[in-house]
């Protein structure tokens, strides 16, 4: 029976040894996941740039945790403040512990990924690298060492088991201080002429990107949250409390903006569920489903509320939601173990049966966290103001007012574009056609004469010209209704652009992450097309009835004057050049 017994404890050990190692695979794959957030809610010009620094982000955490940042970490305790600095991994490589090095590595490489999101778009790359090396070989390794070394916290008894407090906090108070001494983007925050800011939206390019990078960080997290589980139980709720939270907090979300907003947020709804991730990760172990179910509610509005703050009261400029997401829900998640530790978690006698204040276990657990948090806290700000402050007066933190207008695609890598082979196309199918009349048009404005509806501008003289070119700007949903009219009047030859234009309507307003989207430039479509056989009036007439809704702002009409026209392939010019064969 003993031998049973041993062999069944041998076999649970190497299987949870395997599963540590597949998690710390996860977690390395977050990497992508917060490569794709961040490119996908910032601009194109600045894709390849982003790209790059999450590579290096990873790859110069390495480094740095090799040579200073494991001994930080995991080294033999110095009076409950840092671990000692040791090169175990060159002298005694055989006998080092190759698990712990690379689990702790792929969390430190965490911390200084989540300070990038918050100083998109105008960092300086060389800036980057300096204070992406200073957090993870110095900062993260000796707060961690306090909480997962055998540091004072640790030895104390608070509580934090994959890193709401220890990453997700630190690395948001970094993003909080380095954006406020960076400053906004170029044009984020104005001041109108009443004295008061007005703050802008800059939509990000791609949330196409920016959900895949969400829903490949949201796997990642189980990996996050599950790795150090110590049974199948425990890992099965673990996965359970990391399910639910964020998918309460995202269903919260989208129900408060679409109250506030009128309609859902979808970029706000993605950072609800990174919220949620992080809100739980502290307490994942310790908690059961309604201490999770509540931690996503509280987290799905407290993002929303972090991104109001920081825009409208802080005017302190955060592209991707970075410290409303991770600062404000590491700090919330970190306190919510004080007040929802359960002991019916299967976890929770593993480590240390503890109690939350909604549990029956009074202000023990909780005063434990807040000063945990305080200290954490502190410690974070004080050495990363210095590095951010000492960078920007040696070599400079900011880029340059012409490198961020260019794009630091260009300036910092020499990349024209990180899309050189993409261009935009406007696809034109009979089912778009069919289902065009469920297209509602807007109520903008009265209904009025086609003539102002549909303007026309002539710029050729009666029979000056037998070849002519008509432009016609239209909305985009009657592009189909345009050119099934010119078609049925043998009008075949046409080009179609998508543009933006601005005219004295102003479109219903959008918001973008609660911000106003400015709708001074609309989606166009321009459709021109050059004539000979067919009158120029006949064309006119024809789009103005395919058009006309009766609202202003339907379309305009150019008529153009044409010299001449050539037929590349056969050489023909004139009348003869328009005819088909």
């Amino acid at each position: 029976m003993v031998l049973a017994d041993n062999i069944l404890q041998q076999a649970s050990d190497m299987t949870f040894g395997v599963w540590f190692l597949i998690g710390a695979a996860l977690v390395f794959f977050m990497q992508a996941g917060f490569a794709m957030v961040e490119t996908g809610f910032t601009r194109a010009k600045n894709a390849g740039n982003i790209i790059m620094k999450n590579l290096m982000d990873f790859c110069i955490g390495t480094v740095m945790f090799v040579i200073i940042g494991f001994g930080l970490l995991l080294g033999e305790d110095a009076i409950g403040l840092i671990g000692k600095p040791g090169f175990d991994i060159f002298t005694s490589y055989q006998s080092f512990n190759w698990s712990d090095f690379v689990f702790n590595l792929v969390f430190c490489a965490t911390t200084a990924t989540i300070v990038s999101g918050a100083m998109a778009e105008r960092t300086k790359f060389i800036s980057y690298c300096v204070y992406s090396a200073v957090i993870s070989g110095l900062i993260y390794p000796i707060e961690a060492h306090w909480i997962w070394g055998g540091g004072w916290l640790s030895n104390w008894g608070f509580h934090d088991f994959a890193g709401s407090c220890a990453i997700h906090m630190v690395g948001g108070i970094s993003a909080l201080v380095g954006a406020k001494i960076l400053g906004a983007r170029i044009g984020k925050f104005t001041r109108g002429k009443d004295g008061k800011i007005k703050v802008h939206a800059f939509p990000g390019h791609n949330l196409t990107i920016g959900a895949l990078g969400c829903f490949i960080l949201w796997f990642g997290w189980y990996g996050f949250n599950g790795a150090a589980a110590k049974s199948v139980d425990g890992l099965a709720s673990i996965f359970l409390t990391t399910t639910v939270a964020p998918a309460v907090a995202t269903v919260t979300c989208m129900i408060f903006t679409w109250i506030k907003y009128g309609k859902p947020d979808v970029s706000m709804c993605l950072n609800a569920s990174l919220a949620g991730l992080v809100g739980i990760t502290a307490g994942c172990d310790v908690m059961d489903f309604t201490g999770s179910f509540i931690v996503g509610i509280v987290s799905g509005l407290l993002v929303v509320f972090g991104v109001w703050l920081l825009d409208y009261v802080l005017h302190i400029d955060d592209p991707v939601g970075a410290v409303a997401v991770h600062m404000f829900n590491g700090i919330w998640g970190t306190i919510a173990v004080g007040l929802f530790a359960t002991g019916s978690a299967p976890e929770n006698a593993i480590s240390g049966n503890l109690k939350g204040l909604f549990y029956g276990g009074g202000f023990s657990l909780l005063g434990k966290q807040l000063v945990g948090i305080l200290a954490v806290a502190a410690w974070t700000a004080v050495t990363i103001s210095i590095v951010f402050l000492v960078i920007k007066a040696t070599i400079g933190l900011r880029a340059s007012r012409e490198e961020e207008i260019i794009g630091l695609d260009a300036t910092e890598h020499g990349l024209v574009s990180s899309y050189a082979d993409f261009a935009p196309s406007i696809e034109i199918t009979s089912a778009t056609v069919e289902h065009e009349s469920s297209i509602p048009e807007p109520p903008i404005a009265p209904k009025v004469p086609v003539e102002k509806a549909v303007e026309v501008e002539s710029y050729v003289a009666p029979s000056s010209s037998r070849i002519s070119k008509v432009v016609v700007i239209c909305k985009r949903q009657k592009l189909n209704t345009l050119l099934s009219a010119l078609e049925a009047i043998s009008v075949t030859g046409v080009t179609v652009t998508n543009v933006l234009g601005m005219g004295m309507q102003k479109g219903q307003p959008e918001y973008y992450r609660g911000v106003e989207v400015e709708s001074n430039l609309l989606p166009k479509t321009k459709v021109e097309v050059v004539i000979c056989k067919v009158p120029v009036q006949k064309v006119i007439d024809t789009a103005k009835a395919a058009l006309y809704t009766g609202h202003i702002g339907d379309g305009k009409i150019f008529v153009y004057p044409v010299d001449e026209v050539v037929k590349v392939r056969t050489g023909e010019v004139g009348y003869d050049a328009l005819q088909d064969e």
